[in-house]
């Protein structure tokens, strides 16, 4: 099992914002597509961001111009900066390296935004 250390999450305002990371092998992550999903109660589990190998962002489009996914290859570690936060954005969020090292998952972060 390849862990993927995920820190970062917590509570903050309306328009305030959180960096999340996540970390993992070094093995895995040089050959991994890296992403963050979140969950929140009522909704399934939706892809919020991913970068490729090769550096490549998309977002979906509820967090276009707010967020921004990207990797640092020296410390094999993948962050998401999310800004201009929204209640909506109330989710657990997860961690995801994907490719052909494997799919793995981290244990997830919550973030809370109130209004």
């Amino acid at each position: 099992q390849v862990p993927l250390v995920e820190s970062g999450g917590g509570l903050v305002q309306a328009g305030g914002s959180l960096r999340l990371s996540c970390a993992t092998s070094r093995s895995i992550f040089s050959i991994n597509a890296m992403g963050w999903y979140r969950h929140s109660p009522g909704k399934q589990r939706e892809l919020v961001a991913r970068i490729s190998r090769g550096g490549i962002p998309n977002y979906a489009d509820s967090v276009k111009g707010r967020f921004t996914i990207s990797r640092d290859n020296a410390k094999s570690t993948v962050y998401l900066q999310m800004n201009s936060l929204k209640p909506e954005d109330t989710a657990v969020y997860y961690c995801n390296s994907e490719g052909l090292g494997g799919n793995y998952w981290g244990q997830g972060t919550q973030v809370t935004v109130s209004s």
